[in-house]
């Protein structure tokens, strides 16, 4: 998973405003309420479709119980790419678009997305979190802790049932960051670094990585996974190593205990690798959300069930789908709280700064974007959640290795950067 350069780098009436793009107060019939949502597709490193086709669902839901105080949605949607140039020409057609906002979206190029999205004043609401400037950016709205508190989790996580650790991650300037995340979720609990290694993105083979990362395969060594897409393929990799026991001549799979992070391990590459015979079997996984299994979901599964049927780029299971409906879900309540105010990106701004208390169903801590919600977290000023969950494949399936969120805020907090 190739992140960005330096990872941890709204309702009445009338003509679209020019600079920031909106919708003015007039007695008309109320106008549109234009967002866009954008996402990698068809690329050779991770791909997100279904958050733009999960955002398309949503506005037919939201518009089918009468929109947004009576204002439609209207998603318009955006390959990026993986893409820096890509992603900035996203911005500008959200722009001359007159989008109020860019909502649960997904790209690795943050210094280019957030620079334009500054430049046009146009807020970031519920990005993916896979990008410094996510939690950097004054227009920038997450709705989870992104890679350094699932890292962080990871690190807590993992230091209960391991003595030694390795690190499996992208051989990128982003992956340079991923090792200080965990290494502090492991000395927290008072254990020693993991070993770091690298490794690319995009192999379809990773036996060199896999024999590095079990050393002698001592008890209590564990092996955690951080490679998007490409996850799925180390730990086949990973299931094919064989020893030879000396003593009795008879050979055995790895004795390490493997883990890895929501978006490189979902329910769905559980299945798509076995099920219950998955090599990611007895994994343990942390996650911002509940498991896929948990009713909190429901009404998302309805949405899809009935407006997404037919459409195979939305998964309940993906991080990225479930992050677009939290998303919309804390942007609608938002975005109706201004009740009579003209919609413009400004005043969508404003409205998050001073909003607090969002519900997002169970699925994510109540949400606010005010001064006293943000975390003292170094170098990533705009992170207000820092919560995650643990989970365990456990007979084919994610489920919870522990009831309730972690908050690893204290953590990040001493992450030194």
């Amino acid at each position: 998973m190739r992140k960005a350069a330096r990872f941890i780098s709204l309702l009445t009436c009338g003509a679209l405003l020019s600079g920031c793009g909106g919708l003015s107060a007039s007695s008309g019939s109320p106008a549109p309420i234009t967002v866009m949502t954008w996402a990698p597709e068809g690329t050779k490193a991770t791909n997100m479709p279904g958050m733009p086709a999960m955002a398309e669902a949503y506005a037919k839901y939201i518009n089918a119980k009468g929109g947004i105080n009576g204002h439609k949605l209207k998603v318009l949607t955006c390959d990026e790419q993986n893409d820096s140039v890509a992603v900035a020409n996203c911005v500008d057609r959200a722009s001359h678009a007159g989008a109020v906002a860019v909502v649960g979206s997904y790209s690795e190029h943050g210094a280019s997305f957030s620079a334009a999205l500054e430049t046009a004043g146009i807020p970031y609401i519920g990005g993916y979190g896979i990008t410094q400037e996510e939690f950097a950016s004054p227009v920038s709205y997450p709705v989870n802790g992104g890679l350094p508190a699932l890292l962080a989790g990871n690190g807590q996580q993992l230091a209960a049932k391991c003595s030694k650790v390795s690190l499996v991650r992208p051989d990128t300037t982003a992956g340079d960051q991923f090792p200080g995340f965990l290494d502090a979720g492991l000395r927290n609990a008072g254990k020693s670094d993991a070993t770091d290694l690298r490794a690319p993105d995009d192999a379809t083979d990773y036996t060199s990585a896999a024999q590095q990362s079990i050393g002698n395969d001592a008890s209590g060594q564990c092996v955690t996974a951080v490679l998007g897409d490409a996850t799925a393929t180390f730990f086949d990799s990973f299931r094919r190593l064989r020893e030879t026991d000396s003593g009795t001549g008879t050979e055995h799979a790895p004795r390490a205990h493997i883990a890895s992070v929501l978006g490189s391990v979902t329910q769905s590459t559980v299945d798509s690798t076995g099920g219950g015979t998955s090599p990611l079997e007895g994994a343990l996984v942390t996650s911002w959300y509940p498991p896929a299994a948990d009713t909190a979901w429901a009404p998302m599964k309805q949405v899809i069930q009935k407006y997404a049927f037919n459409d195979d780029r939305i998964d309940a299971n993906d991080p990225g789908v479930q992050t677009t409906w939290i998303a919309y879900t804390a942007f609608t309540q938002v975005v109706a709280s201004l009740g009579h105010q003209a919609i413009t990106a400004t005043n969508v701004m404003r409205a998050f700064g001073s909003a607090h208390g969002i519900s997002t169903g169970g699925l994510a801590p109540p949400l606010g974007w005010r001064d006293a919600d943000l975390l003292p977290v170094p170098d990533l000023p705009r992170m207000v959640n820092a919560k995650v969950t643990y989970q365990v494949v456990r007979n084919g399936r994610l489920v919870a290795a522990r009831s309730g969120f972690a908050d690893v805020s204290g953590t990040l907090e001493t992450t030194p950067q």
